[in-house]
C-alpha cells in the first residue's frame, strides 16, 4: 500500500514538471501584486482550507528568506465572520462575501479544491472576477467547473485527493520560493540605488 502511494506521488510529480513553467510565472505576477501593495486572498475546504491557510502563512511570515510581511488573508481563518455569513447567506456565500469585503482590482484569488466542484470556492471565484480580481485554480483532474471559470488553473491530474493534496503544497512551496526570490532581488536593488 506505501509503495502504491510513492509510485501514484511519483507519477504526479513527474506531471507536475510540465507545469512549471506556469508555477514560476504565477509565482512572479504575485510578487509583482504582493509588492505593489495588493492582496492574495485564498480559500477551499477541508485540506484545501488548510493548503490556503500555509500558503498565506508563508507569505504573511516568511517562508525561506527574511523579507518584509506580505498581504495574504485564508478566506476561512475568520470563524466568526465564516459562521455569521453561513447562518445568515448559507455556505455557498461564505468565501465570496469575504472576497467581496477583501478583495481589490487587481488582487489575486487562489481556489483550491481537489475536486473542482466545491460550489463555495466557486462562488468566491465569480465574486473576485466581478470586482476585477485574478482568480488562479489549483485543483485536481481537469476538466471540472473551478478550473473551467477560473482565469488561469493548475489541475493535478492524481486519481487520489491525497496525491492532489501533496501536490498542491509543493505548489504552495514552489509559489513562495519564487514570491521569495523576487522580492528580495527588488528589495536589494532598491537599497543599492
Amino acid at each position: 500500500m506505501t509503495e502504491a502511494h510513492l509510485t501514484r506521488l511519483e507519477t504526479a510529480l513527474r506531471r507536475l514538471r510540465r507545469r512549471t513553467a506556469l508555477v514560476e510565472d504565477w509565482g512572479m505576477r504575485l510578487a509583482a501584486v504582493l509588492d505593489s501593495g495588493g492582496r492574495l486572498l485564498a480559500c477551499g475546504n477541508g485540506g484545501s482550507a488548510a493548503q490556503a491557510q500555509h500558503l498565506t502563512a508563508e507569505l504573511v511570515g516568511r517562508f525561506e528568506s527574511e523579507r518584509r510581511p506580505l498581504s495574504a488573508i485564508p478566506l476561512h481563518g475568520d470563524t466568526s465572520a465564516l459562521t455569521a455569513i453561513g447562518n445568515d447567506y448559507g455556505a455557498d456565500e461564505v468565501f465570496a462575501r469575504q472576497v467581496r469585503a477583501h478583495g481589490r482590482p487587481g488582487d489575486v484569488l487562489i481556489c483550491m479544491s481537489t475536486s473542482g466542484t466545491s460550489r463555495n470556492v466557486i462562488a468566491a471565484a465569480r465574486a473576485a472576477q466581478a470586482i476585477g480580481m485574478r482568480t488562479w485554480a489549483m485543483t485536481g483532474p481537469a476538466p471540472n467547473p473551478l478550473a473551467g471559470i477560473c482565469e488561469e488553473a493548475l489541475a493535478v491530474d492524481a486519481p487520489v485527493t491525497a496525491t492532489v493534496q501533496e501536490i498542491h503544497l509543493a505548489v504552495v512551496h514552489m509559489l513562495c520560493a519564487v514570491v521569495d526570490r523576487v522580492i528580495c532581488e527588488g528589495d536589494r536593488q532598491a537599497v543599492r540605488t
